[in-house]
Parts: C-alpha cells; sequence; structure tokens
C-alpha cells in the first residue's frame, strides 16, 4: 500500500517534548519527515535516529521537522534520546495505531518497519522509503534532503 501522492493521515501523539504533537500542526507551515523505526536501544535505530537528528539543522534550513516515531513509551524515548544525543521529538505510537495507518506496522512482532515519509506543506506524502527488513537502513538522511529540495 502506498501514500505516495495522498494526504497523510493526520494523528495526535504523545512526544519526548512533553506535549502531544498532531501533523496537522505543522500544515501551511513545515515539510515533515517521520522516521518510523523498530525499537528504541537497538543497534541499528541507534546509529538512524542520531544521524537524522545530527541533520536537524540542514532540514530546518528547508522548512522541515523531523519526527521519530515507534512504539515505545515517551519514558523510554526520553532515556535513549538522552544516551544517544537525540535531539529530535520522538513520539510513542504505542498500539501501532499510526504505524497501522501508514501500512508499516508487523502486528505479529509488535513494532512497525523501518520507513521514512515525507509529508509536504499541504499534508500529501511526496516520499516514501521502507526498508525490505527492519536490519536495513539505507534510507539517509541526504537523501531526503534532495527530496527536499525538489518541492
Amino acid at each position: 500500500m502506498s501514500l505516495l501522492g495522498q494526504n497523510a493521515p493526520d494523528f495526535a501523539l504523545p512526544s519526548t517534548e512533553g506535549r502531544e504533537i498532531r501533523l496537522s500542526d505543522f500544515k501551511g507551515q513545515q515539510h515533515v519527515v517521520l522516521v518510523f523505526y523498530p525499537l528504541d536501544f537497538s543497534p541499528v535505530c541507534s546509529m538512524q535516529l542520531p544521524e537524522y537528528s545530527g541533520r536537524q539543522e540542514d532540514f530546518a534550513a528547508l522548512d522541515t521537522t523531523v519526527l521519530g516515531v515507534n512504539r515505545d513509551s515517551v519514558y523510554t524515548h526520553k532515556a535513549w534520546a538522552a544516551e544517544y544525543g537525540i535531539e529530535i521529538p520522538l513520539l510513542a505510537d504505542l498500539n501501532l495505531k499510526v504505524a497501522r495507518e501508514y501500512g508499516v506496522a508487523i502486528d505479529e512482532r509488535a513494532i512497525s518497519k523501518r520507513a521514512v515519509f515525507l509529508i509536504d506543506k499541504d499534508g500529501v506524502v511526496r516520499f516514501e522509503g521502507v526498508e525490505p527488513s527492519t536490519g536495513d537502513y539505507s534510507v539517509r538522511p541526504e537523501q531526503v534532503l534532495e527530496q527536499i529540495r525538489t518541492l
């Protein structure tokens, strides 16, 4: 199921910012990059999210916010972010509802796939990169930045 060219499903999730974050809050304001990842503290995720976080200024220069999403709690997110220096908001999709809406839930394992969605200021999905396996990490920040530059 591809969401490319469609309106991104809206959501409201608790975040490490101490507030609920809604996708619709960014509409008309900023592009949004949603980074779905399986688990906090796992090896590949502990490489991916710090890499996206480290490029935050590059994304901000292009009017873009990056949000990490998975099924772990806000408390786990905060501990992981502190340990790995992750400064982007991490959202808690505890029941995988949002992952299901984006077609990236792996219900039998109670995690999400590793996937990146670029949503433009109009709320339309302009890029989606879903990894074949949760251990794969091929959609790097630079590739997503290139996609944003084409908008």
